[in-house]
């Protein structure tokens, strides 16, 4: 790996399947990141479940269904690291000190801490809630991560780190050599992928097409797929979200633009689009459908490749926190 490389932290919580809209979202931006030398790290936040819910279940199944999504789609599970939260000790430490730089307004600011509340399935806001964007800081700072994966909704967090590497490093290192790089976001160009119902694709609305469904699933949550009663298909995000969205999609799986597959369907209608997008989806995803299966039959493997990134993020993590106590005078 070229030294130059840039270290890109990126993950996911272990809620349920991973979806198309994750797909083309930030899973396809992450083998491409491996494909062009970054060193990846790949963070499976099972501890970060708890935010918005009182119990994990089924975690270690859907732990290890994530790392099946990842290892199907291309990640390298010898070149990237992926891991869980709750085995790297020395990253979860840090937010103790990273938590003492900022305060309790700023935590109660966070617009996505906010929106994460008004959508929790809790009655009453967990301390893990509010922190959240501490905790997210630890991810990427015990790494040093110079880039970050993000959708819009996630740059207030990414600034939260921002701040905390800033006032860390001008706080305990007097003129000093920084500990943490202040990492950079990397904005996804994706457009935003409609659920089935119209609504924004989510594991937890039942909206969603699982990169493991098969062909036939995927084809009757096309079918329902709620579109308009227009008979002309036309490409028109803003008048026509949920039309546009699968257009989107198809055009996505062909790599062509919307508007072409748009003109191409014309007249035909909604069942001719429908059909037009199941096509395109069961082609490209058969591939990484056929390697997910492979996979799914060797469960030590996945478990395996989960143990090695472990291992790599610990022995990055303790250096880190090494680091950290010696610029906090806490060597003793």
């Amino acid at each position: 790996m070229p030294a130059h490389a840039p270290r890109v932290l990126t993950g996911d919580r272990p809620t349920g399947a991973l979806h198309l809209g994750h797909y083309f979202g930030s899973l396809q931006n992450r083998v491409r990141l491996q494909a062009e030398g970054a060193e990846l790290f790949v963070v499976v936040a099972d501890y970060q479940v708890l935010t918005d819910r009182d119990v994990a279940h089924r975690l270690a199944e859907r732990v290890e269904e994530l790392v099946l999504d990842y290892l199907a789609v291309g990640i390298d599970g010898e070149r990237a690291v992926i891991f869980t939260h709750s085995a790297v000790p020395a990253l979860n430490q840090l937010l103790l000190p990273f938590l003492s730089l900022v305060s309790a307004a700023e935590l109660r600011r966070n617009p996505t801490v906010k929106d994460e509340i008004s959508h929790s399935r809790q009655s009453a806001v967990s301390g893990l809630m509010l922190t959240y964007p501490v905790h997210q800081a630890a991810d990427i700072l015990f790494c040093k991560a110079r880039l970050v994966p993000v959708g819009q909704d996630q740059l207030p967090h990414l600034e939260a780190t921002r701040t905390i590497a800033r006032r860390f490093n001008a706080r305990y290192l007097s003129g000093g050599s920084p500990v943490f790089p202040e990492p950079e976001a990397l904005l996804s160009a994706m457009p935003l992928l409609l659920g089935t119902d119209g609504t924004k694709m989510s594991k937890s609305r039942g909206n969603a097409i699982a990169l493991g469904a098969t062909e036939d699933e995927t084809a009757a949550l096309l079918k329902g797929a709620r579109t308009d009663t227009e008979r002309r298909i036309t490409f028109d995000p803003q008048h026509r979200p949920e039309v546009s969205s699968l257009l989107q999609l198809a055009a996505l799986c062909q790599g062509r633009d919307p508007h072409a597959v748009a003109e191409e369907i014309g007249d035909a209608g909604a069942s001719r689009l429908k059909a037009v997008v199941t096509e395109a989806v069961n082609e490209y995803f058969r591939p990484i459908r056929r390697r997910r299966a492979e996979l799914a039959g060797d469960r030590a493997h996945l478990r395996a490749v989960l143990a090695a990134g472990n291992a790599r993020a610990n022995a990055v993590a303790d250096v880190t926190l090494v680091q950290v106590a010696e610029a906090m005078g806490m060597r003793y």
